[in-house]
């Protein structure tokens, strides 16, 4: 079966990715997400990833996710000037989006996401982002939802003419079908610019499930490839 050219890039790089994990026999989690700007205050995006968030199982997760956001802030605009994701400009950005999620021998998953995100400038040129969301999920006739809270600092770093941005992360969730806050999850990665339209964004992820007897201690090394392309005429 031939590819379509604009997906193309979504399976070579989940081939090379899924490639990688086996040989190396990690927990490693491949991730791609087109981004579109259709005009100074929206854009589209589509993802596909392998996912084990708040504890979740072994899973592939695909969807759209449309967003909507206010005027970029100038102070925004300072600390991140090297970081190709036009959002974070932005103090507030809403986020309302679907994800089918197949999992090896259950039924798939139909989920829901609605978010929020502020983006505040803080000291020493960082940036503190605050997303709020909630997954609601139906799964075989069957209803869950969960709030996932996370809070994220970083700072861009520039290394001569070439700037980084390293990151760090927590983010708890209270899950639905525990009736608690069940799991944890902190991140350390960094942001690789690539040109004006692909980021890389590599990270470690520290898992502490509470959900089941016993607790559950994971690790994971993400890889995510971001690629951001915009509308003639959509700039802010």
């Amino acid at each position: 079966m031939r590819i379509p050219r604009t997906l193309a890039p979504w399976a070579v790089f989940l081939s090379l990715a899924g490639n990688l994990s086996r040989a190396q026999n990690t927990q490693f989690l491949p991730e791609i997400t087109q981004h579109f700007k259709l005009s100074p205050n929206f854009r589209v995006l589509l993802q596909a990833k392998d996912d084990r968030e708040g504890g979740d199982p072994e899973q592939f997760t695909f969807g759209p996710s449309v967003e909507f956001y206010l005027r970029p802030m100038l102070r925004l605009k300072n600390v991140t000037l090297f970081d190709l994701d036009d959002v974070k400009k932005r103090p507030v950005v809403f986020e309302s989006g679907y994800r089918i999620i197949t999992a090896p021998n259950t039924a798939a998953t139909n989920r829901a996401i609605e978010a929020v995100t502020f983006h505040f400038p803080f000291a020493f040129q960082t940036l503190i982002s605050d997303r709020n969301r909630a997954d609601l999920d139906w799964q075989a006739g069957t209803f869950t939802w969960r709030y996932r809270n996370k809070l994220t600092w970083q700072r861009t770093v520039p290394i001569s003419s070439y700037h980084l941005t390293p990151y760090v992360a927590a983010e708890p969730f209270y899950e639905s079908k525990y009736k608690k806050w069940s799991t944890t999850d902190l991140y350390l990665g960094c942001l690789f610019p690539l040109g004006k339209y692909v980021q890389f964004d590599a990270y470690y992820q520290h898992e502490n499930n509470t959900g089941k007897r016993p607790n559950r201690q994971s690790n994971f090394i993400g890889l995510g490839l971001h690629l951001y392309f915009s509308r003639a005429g959509a700039g802010e």
